[in-house]
């Protein structure tokens, strides 16, 4: 597995990105570390996490899946190899929403020690919170840094224009900035008007802003929970509309031609984002985890690119 830039840190990270979601919730924990193993195995590095993730039902706290992964770190001996990530900001039982200064260092202390490690590699603002000023959160993200409990600071579910608000203020009061954001992004585009909230999916105004600036893009739900590939499982509605139709069709035709699945070729697709662009999908069994990880030999031309984009103007 190749490895691609985390915006202008100097370090590379895998190309594709193992979320961990429900790891030591909905995936138990025998499984979730066969998961990880098989990652690795593939040459994979970058595990990804959340204080809120590995809850069993919306009643369970948060932790869970960050204290499977402590655990499978230690008992393989992984921590030197393996880029981690984890985030902040959404709340749960057991868990403080919001970025304010106080929840940030709360909650990466709690986040540390479920983890069983110093330092998280890159830690997360997990949405936008517009209750609290960027600067106290950017200068609690900046207090981790110069701890040595955090190396790198990201951000998830924020708008573009917010995302240089707070990338201006690290540079004036010399904080770290935001390195790389992870929205929702997929083949298929939203339809006019479709609203996630409290998620935020990356539109062309993020890409442009990701592209100029060299942030990197983490896409999250790459994969529509199956939606492509799973005929009982519908589109999400916001994706029902005159152009999924006609993407869906040229999506199909490609992947049978090419003798692939559509999840592989929508795996690969992403890959050829214009600005960099590192998939991050979740996974129940490991015959979802090798067809995901096939897609790291699906090669797309310039012909076939077009081919998938035949709305584009």
């Amino acid at each position: 597995m190749n490895k691609v830039p985390l915006g202008t840190t100097g370090v590379a990270v895998s190309e594709f990105c193992l979320g961990t979601m429900h790891f030591g919730g909905k995936v138990d924990e025998p499984t979730s570390w066969a998961l990880m193993d098989l990652y690795v195995e593939a040459g994979g590095s970058f595990l990804d996490t959340a204080n809120i993730y590995g809850r069993k039902d919306p009643e369970s706290p948060g932790g869970g899946s960050e204290t499977v992964i402590g655990r499978w770190l230690r008992q393989r001996g992984h921590r030197d190899t393996v880029f981690l990530a984890s985030k902040v900001g959404f709340p749960c039982p057991g868990v403080e929403g919001g970025l304010a200064g106080r929840v940030i260092q709360s909650e990466c202390e709690k986040s540390l020690e479920r983890l069983g490690v110093e330092t998280i590699d890159l830690y997360y603002a997990h949405r936008d919170d517009r209750a609290v000023p960027l600067e106290e959160t950017l200068a609690a993200m900046d207090k981790l840094v110069r701890q040595g409990k955090v190396r790198y600071v990201g951000v998830s579910n924020c708008r573009a224009w917010r995302i240089q608000a707070a990338r201006n203020l690290a540079a004036k009061h010399d904080y770290p900035p935001y390195c790389c954001v992870q929205q929702r992004y997929t083949y298929l585009r939203p339809g006019p008007g479709a609203d996630f909230t409290p998620q935020v999916a990356a539109d062309e105004d993020l890409l442009d802003f990701c592209r100029a600036e060299h942030v990197t893009l983490m896409a999250y739900t790459p994969l529509l929970k199956g939606a492509y590939t799973q005929s009982h499982k519908a589109l999400p509605s916001h994706y029902v509309w005159a152009d999924s139709t006609v993407r869906l069709a040229a999506l199909r035709a490609l992947a049978q031609e090419k003798g692939i699945t559509p999840n592989q070729l929508v795996l690969a697709w992403i890959r050829r984002t214009p600005a960099v662009t590192v998939p991050v999908f979740s996974v129940s069994g490991e015959e979802q985890l090798r067809e995901n990880l096939g897609a790291l030999e699906v090669h797309l031309s310039d012909d076939e690119l077009k081919r998938l984009d035949p709305a584009c103007p």
